[in-house]
């Protein structure tokens, strides 16, 4: 029996011998390798799916993208257990619209026109308005890549090359670096041109070359394309904006039932042109009524021209014209009018006026000399004189 319970014992001892062995060589055998993370940067792979990538290293920092079992990231620093890490594919980036302007020769890269421009960590989840993680700044002068797309007056950009977003550290495992073979090139034999029999080899003759069939861009590519015309069409005076063409364009788009995230994107661009064209409209209206308005003027001033040039130098008289009787407002009061019968103004006698007889005028052309007053009763001229002077 004792016999049977020693080499029980000396079976587990064995057993526990070839374990640790076996672990020991695949330590050292190169199955796996330890990562030094207390250096950056390094490469991590994700643990976990759904795993949210966030502005900032904290749960309260808004979330900008998910990663998945798998995904690979570049890790360049930490704080407490979150990882900084380098925009993965996908990642954007927010900027005011008011400091960047498009590049002339090409509608895809905007310059910024100011100093100190914020720019701030971009999510297909929040609003612009309410994306307030800070990235960095720009200087003017710097150029971005514009993404093709624009929400409440900023521009959608590549991330900067100082942008950085945030994981939780728990669902990374850092991974070695792989070995980079440099490639070898082959050494071929020369290849001597093939000569047929009964024709001469041409020295000038070149093999045509077939392009490669274009490959189809997908709807979100397509869309992103045509958004970036649309910023270039804005870009241009209100005379020669046309939007024509990328309404048509952008409506196949919104109409694809497969377009996925691109039809609604391309509905949102088209409810904006719908706003930009209601402003063009507006404009064209107020240059219209405009160029309407200085010719009115233009007749205005014409009419006032020719009257004034027609109206005689009076010299000192306030009013000349035949001098008639008026006495529906009393005796004592009279009337001018002209060669064409038409009333001039009121008369009223003063001062020395008054006391004269100017029963030898009625009929004559007179001059008064006098000030010129409304008369209130008929809100026309009225003229009080002191003195009479046939003409």
């Amino acid at each position: 029996m004792r016999s049977y319970i020693n080499l029980f014992i000396c079976v587990i001892l064995a057993g526990l011998v070839s374990v640790s062995f076996a672990r020991r060589s695949g330590a050292t055998s190169g199955g796996s390798q330890e990562v030094d993370t207390s250096t950056f940067p390094y490469s991590a792979e994700i643990t976990g799916n759904d795993v949210y990538v966030r502005s900032g290293p904290g749960t309260n920092f808004y979330h900008c993208g998910k990663l998945n079992t798998g995904d690979k990231v570049r890790v360049v620093g930490k704080q407490f257990s979150w990882s900084r890490i380098i925009p993965p594919a996908g990642s954007f980036s927010w900027i005011s619209m008011q400091y960047v302007r498009i590049a002339p020769d090409d509608s895809a890269v905007g310059i910024v026109t100011g100093d100190n421009v914020r720019v701030y960590a971009g999510s297909d989840y929040v609003k612009p308005l309410y994306s307030t993680t800070l990235q960095g700044k720009l200087s003017k002068g710097e150029k971005v890549k514009l993404l093709g797309e624009q929400m409440d007056d900023y521009y959608k950009i590549a991330a900067p090359a100082f942008a950085y977003l945030w994981v939780s550290t728990n669902f990374t495992n850092p991974i070695p670096e792989p070995v980079v073979t440099p490639p070898v090139t082959p050494t071929l034999p020369p290849v001597e041109p093939k000569v047929e029999p009964n024709k001469p080899a041409d020295a000038n003759e070149t093999t045509p070359v077939v392009p490669a069939p274009a490959v189809p861009k997908s709807p979100l590519e397509r869309y992103r394309a045509l958004q970036a015309q649309v910023v270039a069409e804005r870009a241009k005076p209100a005379a020669r904006q046309d939007y024509t063409n990328l309404k048509k364009a952008l409506t196949e788009i919104a109409n694809d039932k497969e377009a996925g995230k691109a039809a609604r994107f391309s509905q949102f661009v088209l409810r904006q042109i719908e706003g930009y064209e209601l402003a063009l409209a507006v404009v064209k209206e107020v240059q219209l009524q405009n160029e309407q308005l200085a010719k009115v003027k233009a007749g205005i001033d014409k009419a006032r021209a020719t009257r004034l040039a027609e109206v005689a130098d009076l010299g000192r008289f306030a009013a000349v014209g035949q001098f008639q009787t008026f006495t529906i407002y009393g005796p004592g009061h009279y009337r001018l009018l002209g060669e064409d019968g038409k009333m001039i103004c009121y008369a009223l006698p003063e001062a020395g006026a008054s006391q004269m007889d100017l029963s030898g005028f009625v009929g004559q052309k007179v001059g008064l000399v006098g000030a010129i007053e409304p008369h209130r009763p008929t809100k026309k001229a009225l003229v009080k004189f002191t003195e009479i002077v046939k003409q």
